[in-house]
């Protein structure tokens, strides 16, 4: 700190090259360590504040997945008063048991789609620029 007010003491003019560089250079250095610090606290702010936002949503998906079986007990029990209890299990187990199917079919359908997990189009733009650039370097050696 005691080496900043020296060098400000001094006019900038009087000051060479050198000095002004190494000056510049100190400044530059600390503004990057001070940028970087406001950084890691955004982001640790940031980390917090998504921690407890993926935590709320975790606990809205057990209190729904709490829901969903409070439905399935009352179709049970709905059916229950039609057939025997042990009968309105079956249904709504089966039913349950064909949903799931469903679902994990839709879900294998959407895997095999992402999968390899490159991206091609991408790729493609990439090789096609990478064709462009050799093809502009070739004709400019020709030409």
């Amino acid at each position: 700190m005691a080496e900043v007010v020296r060098e400000s003491a001094r006019p900038v003019a009087e000051q060479s090259t050198a000095e002004l560089v190494q000056r510049a250079t100190e400044q530059l250095s600390r503004l990057v360590r001070d940028e970087l610090a406001l950084a890691r606290m955004e982001l640790a702010e940031k980390g917090r504040h998504a921690g407890i936002g993926i935590g709320l949503f975790g606990g809205g998906g057990v209190m729904a997945l709490f829901g969903f079986a409070v439905l399935v007990t009352a179709a049970v029990l709905g059916l229950a008063v039609v057939i025997p209890g042990w009968a309105a299990a079956l249904v709504v187990a089966g039913a349950l048991f064909l949903l799931a199917g469903v679902l994990a079919l839709v879900g294998r359908r959407q895997v095999r789609r992402a999968v390899p997990p490159t991206p091609s189009a991408a790729a493609d733009s990439l090789r096609a620029d990478v064709r462009t650039v050799a093809t502009a370097v070739r004709d400019r050696g020709q030409g």
